[in-house]
Order: C-alpha cells, then sequence, then structure tokens
C-alpha cells in the first residue's frame, strides 16, 4: 500500500506568504500595466541596465524612465515573497518528515522560478522595442503565475469538495479555455491601439476596431459558459463550484462593463488600468473555478 502525505494544517506563515505572493503577482500586472499607459515602456531604453552603464535612470530620463525603473524593483519584491514562501514550504516539509506534504513546495517552487522567467522575457520586450507580440507572452506568464498562487493558496486553505459531474467539468475546462483566449486577445487590441507602451513603439498592423469586436464576441462565449457551469452546479447541488461560479460571473460582468465604458470613452487611462485589475482578477477566478471541479484527496466523489 502507498503511503499518503501526512495531513497536517500549514503554519500561518506559510499561509501569509501564499496570499502574499498572489496579491503581489495581481499588483505587478496593474503597475506593469501602468507603466504601458503612461508611455514608459522604453523609459529604460535597455536591458538588465536601466541605460547603457546604468542600472538606475538618470535625469534625461524624465518620468518615464522612473516610472519604469520603479516597476522593476518591484519585481525584487516579488522575488523576495517568492523566496520566503518557498522557505516555509520547505521547512514544513523538513518538519513533516518523508510523509510530508511536498505539494505546496512544488507549487512555491514554480512561483519562485516564474518570478526570474518574467523579468527575462520583460528584458527581451525592452530589447524588441516592444514588440506587441512578445508583450502579449510576458503577460499571460504573469497570468499563468496568478493562476498558480492561487493553486497553492486553495491547497493550504483546504476547504472541502467533492467531484463534480462531467458535465459540469466539461463546461468549466470550457470556461478555462475561452477565458485564456479572452485575456490573449485583450493583449492584443492594447497592442494595437494608443496604449502600446511608447509613442514610438511597434503595433500589431491589425485594426483595433475590428479586434474590439472580435474581442467582445469571445467575451459573450465566455460569460455564457461561465453561466453554464452555474447552472449545472446549481443542478447537481455543488456548493463550492456554484460559489467559484458566482464569482466568476461576478467579475466578468464589472469587466465586461468596464470594457465597453472604455471603448465608448476613447481608452481613458484610468479606466484601462482597471480593466488590467480585472484581468488579473479573471485569471485567478478562472483557476478556482476549474480547481473546483476536483476533489480534494480523501473526499467523497460525486
Amino acid at each position: 500500500m502507498t503511503e499518503q502525505p501526512v495531513t497536517q494544517a500549514p503554519s500561518r506563515t506559510l499561509v501569509h506568504l501564499a496570499w502574499a505572493n498572489l496579491v503581489a503577482n495581481v499588483l505587478i500586472v496593474v503597475t506593469g500595466g501602468a507603466v504601458r499607459l503612461t508611455g514608459s515602456g522604453l523609459g529604460c531604453p535597455t536591458w538588465p541596465h536601466c541605460s547603457e552603464g546604468s542600472y538606475v535612470p538618470h535625469r534625461e530620463l524624465g518620468i518615464n524612465g522612473a516610472i519604469e525603473f520603479t516597476n522593476r524593483t518591484l519585481t525584487f519584491v516579488l522575488a523576495v515573497i517568492a523566496i520566503a514562501c518557498w522557505v516555509a514550504a520547505h521547512r514544513a516539509v523538513t518538519a513533516g518528515g518523508p510523509q510530508a506534504d511536498r505539494r505546496p513546495r512544488q507549487l512555491a517552487t514554480i512561483v519562485a522560478l516564474g518570478i526570474p522567467a518574467q523579468a527575462l522575457l520583460g528584458g527581451v520586450t525592452v530589447r524588441t522595442d516592444l514588440n506587441p507580440w512578445v508583450v502579449s507572452l510576458h503577460l499571460l506568464l504573469s497570468m499563468g503565475i496568478i493562476g498558480v498562487c492561487v493553486i497553492l493558496v486553495d491547497h493550504l486553505v483546504g476547504r472541502p469538495r467533492a467531484w463534480a459531474s462531467l458535465r459540469a467539468r466539461r463546461a468549466a475546462i470550457l470556461t478555462l479555455v475561452l477565458g485564456i483566449a479572452v485575456i490573449y486577445l485583450g493583449t492584443i487590441v492594447t497592442g494595437s491601439g494608443p496604449h502600446s507602451g511608447d509613442l514610438d513603439s511597434r503595433r500589431t498592423g491589425l485594426d483595433p476596431r475590428v479586434l474590439s469586436h472580435v474581442h467582445a464576441w469571445v467575451v459573450y462565449g465566455l460569460v455564457a459558459a461561465t453561466v453554464l457551469t452555474l447552472v449545472l452546479a446549481r443542478r447537481d447541488g455543488n456548493v463550492p463550484l456554484r460559489t467559484a461560479a458566482t464569482a466568476l460571473v461576478a467579475v466578468e460582468l464589472v469587466q465586461g462593463a468596464v470594457g465597453f465604458t472604455q471603448y465608448f470613452l476613447d481608452l481613458p487611462v484610468a479606466l484601462v488600468l482597471l480593466h488590467m485589475l480585472g484581468a488579473a482578477l479573471t485569471a485567478a477566478s478562472l483557476a478556482w473555478l476549474v480547481l473546483t471541479t476536483r476533489a480534494r484527496r480523501g473526499a467523497a466523489s460525486a
């Protein structure tokens, strides 16, 4: 018989650091959006230096250099939190012995490795003069890290749940796929419009208005798939999945309202920044939704 990991309550420090990981990675999306929306994407025109021979901005780079440098500095804050979380998870494994639950350490490792990977990809975006396709990957990597942070928090919190029905699981997976498509298309829309990060940065060459309509239609599909998941969860009496689906619908409705408003108001910076926050919360909610379709170890099957 295979021995199961020892189930023990995680330390409060590890739980707090896991939450800090999630919050920090959501905030870095917002600050990255601020860099792009203020035209500061090339405020530090090179990487890893800010300018030739200097890691910090000089006066000639102005406010844009300060904004971009601040965002780069925040990456080190993320790294400190991620490393602290990994150390706490590693200590839990060491204290628990051979049968300790190693899942938190594995997830913390992914997050900790994701931060330097994100920094390197950020360097590529600068080196390619904010190529919009590279910028899109930069954002998607952040969304992936946010998803892993959600999995880590969920694992540590450990609220009970059972397997969702096959139909509900399929609906949730469809929702996830459409959600990823919506987030990706959103980055392409931005890369085609006026907020590409720098006045002289390369655009996709695609019509932003046409892309906005394509993006909107995929959003309609995402909302429909989420509502379908919610209906199936209610029909099955699956409270955890119903709660997660309800939260995602709420985020989508607010995000949709902000998206339409910013479109008709010709993309004001404040609303676009709020939309970026909504995208990060959407990614987190999508991860939570899919997680709630799966039973925890030892939970009864649906």
